[in-house]
């Protein structure tokens, strides 16, 4: 119930972020504000929270990170090389039970770097797709053979101005996943749902 009222919660925070968009996106004929028309680089930095799912959500409830983005162009106001990179702290469940009795998760702490593309169906909404490495910087702790696994991360946002010089709000919803960090243990996988809100320029 709790993971259905979190899931409930970024749904309709998205939806909110994708009202605004509609309700400030600029005419065809009027450019100076719009996010997709500038020939360029754009680069954003935005904060990242997420709530675990699959197997993963057994041992960690939720998680909380930042990252910056830029977004490369390769069609004018369409579609955009994207390279990110962050850090994403998992937070492991309390008092959990188990064989020598209760105990603390340790979180999990990431640094996920990504490269992709960010398409525009239409203006100010896109679909994008990334790929890349998420090394872990605490392995010992958490136990797990592996420091670093293939992450992937399928997503869908909306972009918006909020100045005349072309600065934006990026909020996109996003599956994110990776390969497992101990061998053969299927609960060593990330994965969660994720929420990033970023401030561009």
């Amino acid at each position: 119930m709790k993971n259905t009222f979190k899931i409930s919660a970024l749904v309709l925070a998205f939806a909110g972020f994708a009202f605004g968009a509609k309700a400030q996106t600029t005419t065809p004929t009027t450019t100076s504000t719009s996010t997709t028309t500038n020939n360029g680089i754009r680069y954003s930095i935005g904060v990242d929270a997420g709530i675990p799912l699959g197997n993963f959500k057994d041992n960690y409830k939720w998680n909380l990170g930042g990252s910056v983005q830029a977004d490369i162009p390769v069609i004018s106001n369409q579609l955009f090389v994207t390279v990110n990179a962050g850090y994403n702290n998992i937070f492991g469940k309390k008092n959990q039970v188990g064989p020598l009795g209760q105990y603390d998760v340790t979180n999990f702490q990431l640094i996920p770097v990504k490269a992709g593309l960010k398409y525009f169906i239409i203006p100010n909404f896109y679909v994008q797709g990334e790929a890349g490495a998420a090394f872990l910087l605490n392995k010992k702790d958490v136990g797990v053979n592996k420091s670093t696994a293939f992450v992937y991360a399928p997503q869908v946002g909306v972009q918006f101005p909020v100045s005349a010089n072309g600065n934006f709000i990026d909020a996109g919803i996003r599956y994110e996943a990776t390969t497992k960090y101990a061998t053969g243990v299927d609960q060593s996988k990330v994965s969660f749902l994720g929420l990033r809100v970023a401030y561009g320029f």
